[in-house]
């Protein structure tokens, strides 16, 4: 018997993990298993093809909110072509569905709900024998005119049982991108997180997370994501990890979920010794409003979190990526930019915006009637109003979240917001007025240019009272990250440097010319004239460097050309 494990990813970079860890504990008493990875870009008929070449008997689905509609067109595209393929569906998207999702894909065979590796292999060594699937927990299946349902049983209890997907040669290291766990479910009871659900937390030995942190370490995978709930649910256990990756580290970066309250002494002296740019964390706030977390069931101390966050930037080693989620139960518009002031003054390098999504099966979607919560019924089941927010209020809240793409997570605009802020009294006013320009005249759907994004906030802020200084710290944030060609240079430039500013600028690129000779270095300038930075309230001609390497980014030096007058 011939299966294959096929899932549709958002981007060609992700490689499975689910698929992989369910091949490696189905092992060969399920028969032949090959593992099929697509993305939801790819055309259904190619998808198709490529499935049926292979001559399968059966076509086991992993479904996620990304690729819901398009996993269940492709079954009944499947089926259609050729009923005999018994078809399968697991993962968080269908372990909620009834027996609708039965009567309305006829093609569909079995449903897998929670975790898979158990009732997946269940299933298919029933299927190999040519048996009936009866007594396998956790799974739904069409016997004959009536769906049978399995009886719950509880997920795996040793992790170590599965054995390593990564040892095994089942996980594409290619991509540049591993996911890769190290236990299992969430000490948490957010209403928001399917992972609430779960009965406490299961880690893999230390033995067994050492072996595969090991062997994608001497691989050099270039990015390895651990999708841990919260990573550092175990202090003592976290830094065990965190000591082996500083051991045995080659060229990998990491990135975790952490609970950043969570963090100890201990803890935060270890991080405070690890190299730059090595971790990444990820941290979820969601709210600053203790009653707004009460009513999700969220239990974590702000004034902690924010405490031991700005420790961790004090050191600015690790990459610090903080969330907000906006929807929840009791927080309404001005609330919700409150708690925005409150985390970005903690300076992370990435702050997101995320409406809450009402996911199946999870509390706060249960409790969603009583609250009055609408949302989407429609993947991914986005919040749509609140007793505290309105539709407006949400889309609001939207737009800020691709300003903050666009201008502080980019990195580009450090000096631009700085002055904003100023200027409007808080990030979140500051935002709030930008947003209100940016949706009657930049459609958040629009993409744009790096300069053509500059030149729009450049016009908006043409239209303040402080323009001339956000103008000034606009084009000066242009050029530290965009090599600027004089003859063409963005309308908020002034270059009107006088003769000795232009024979002091050829002589200093002469001498930083000069220095470069044969070390395979490119070098090209632009200078401008500046009127209103902060440090420099007058006339001050700067100029930039751009220095240039094959395989190799842009650097920019900026010079002040001449004391200012």
């Amino acid at each position: 018997m011939r299966t294959l494990l096929v899932t549709l990813h958002s981007k060609f970079i992700h490689a499975s993990l689910a698929l992989p860890c369910l091949a490696a504990y189905c092992g060969r008493d399920c028969g032949e298993l090959r593992i099929r990875e697509h993305t939801v870009h790819e055309p259904r008929e190619q998808i198709l093809a490529g499935l049926l070449a292979e001559d399968p008997d059966v076509v086991a689905f992993s479904v996620y909110l990304w690729n819901r509609r398009e996993t269940l067109d492709l079954i009944d595209a499947l089926h259609a072509a050729r009923p005999e393929v018994r078809c399968v569906v697991g993962g968080p998207e269908v372990s909620f569905d009834g027996p609708e999702l039965f009567a309305t894909h006829p093609g569909l065979a079995a449903l897998v709900r929670g975790e898979g590796e158990i009732p997946l292999r269940g299933l298919l060594e029933a299927w190999r024998r040519g048996a009936r699937p009866t007594g396998v927990p956790r799974l739904a299946w069409r016997d004959g005119a009536r769906i049978a349902e399995g009886p719950w049983g509880p997920p795996l209890d040793d992790l170590d049982a599965i054995p390593s997907p990564f040892a095994a040669g089942l996980v594409d290291l290619s991509r540049g991108l591993v996911y890769y766990e190290t236990s299992r479910g969430c000490p948490y009871t957010c209403a928001f997180c399917m992972s609430s659900l779960d009965q406490g937390v299961r880690s893999f030995s230390r033995a067994r997370i050492e072996a595969d942190l090991g062997l994608l370490m001497a691989r050099e995978v270039a990015t390895i994501k651990l999708v841990d709930r919260t990573f550092n649910y175990d202090a003592a256990r976290a830094r065990d990890i965190f000591r082996f990756i500083l051991a045995h580290n080659r060229a990998s970066r990491f990135h975790f979920e952490i609970g950043a309250h969570l963090l100890d002494e201990e803890t935060l002296r270890l991080l405070e010794q690890v190299p730059p740019g090595l971790f990444q964390f990820e941290i979820g706030v969601q709210s600053t409003l203790p009653a707004t977390l009460a009513a999700v069931s969220r239990r974590a101390d702000f004034e902690r979190l924010a405490a031991n966050v700005a420790r961790l930037r004090r050191a600015d080693n690790l990459h610090l990526h903080l969330d907000l989620i906006a929807g929840l139960p009791g927080e309404n518009y001005r609330d919700f930019l409150a708690s925005l002031d409150q985390v970005a003054a903690l300076r992370p390098h990435h702050l997101q915006i995320e409406a809450v999504k009402l996911l199946p099966g999870s509390p706060l979607r249960a409790q969603a009637p009583d609250l009055g919560l609408r949302f989407d019924p429609n993947p991914p089941y986005r919040v749509l109003g609140t007793p505290w927010l309105s539709f407006v209020e949400l889309e609001k809240l939207r737009g800020l979240g691709r300003l903050l793409d666009l201008t502080w997570n980019s990195g580009r605009l450090t000096g631009f917001l700085e002055g904003l802020q100023h200027a409007q009294g808080t990030l979140s006013a500051a935002l709030d007025d930008l947003e209100s320009y940016w949706r009657g005249h930049h459609p958040h759907a629009q993409p744009l240019s790096l300069r053509a994004l500059f030149e729009a906030l450049g016009r908006y802020a043409q239209r303040s009272a402080q323009g001339p200084r956000l103008l000034d710290l606009l084009a000066r944030d242009y050029a530290r990250c965009e090599r600027v060609v004089a003859a063409q240079a963005p309308f908020f430039f002034d270059q009107s440097l006088t003769a000795a500013e232009l024979a002091e600028i050829n002589r200093r690129v002469r001498e930083a010319g000069a220095a470069l000779r044969g070390q395979g270095v490119k070098l090209q300038y632009f200078a401008a004239v500046f009127h209103h930075l902060p440090e420099y309230p007058h006339r001050t001609p700067l100029l930039f460097l751009y220095r240039t390497r094959t395989g190799a980014g842009l650097s920019v030096e900026e010079q002040l050309l001449c004391p200012p007058a």
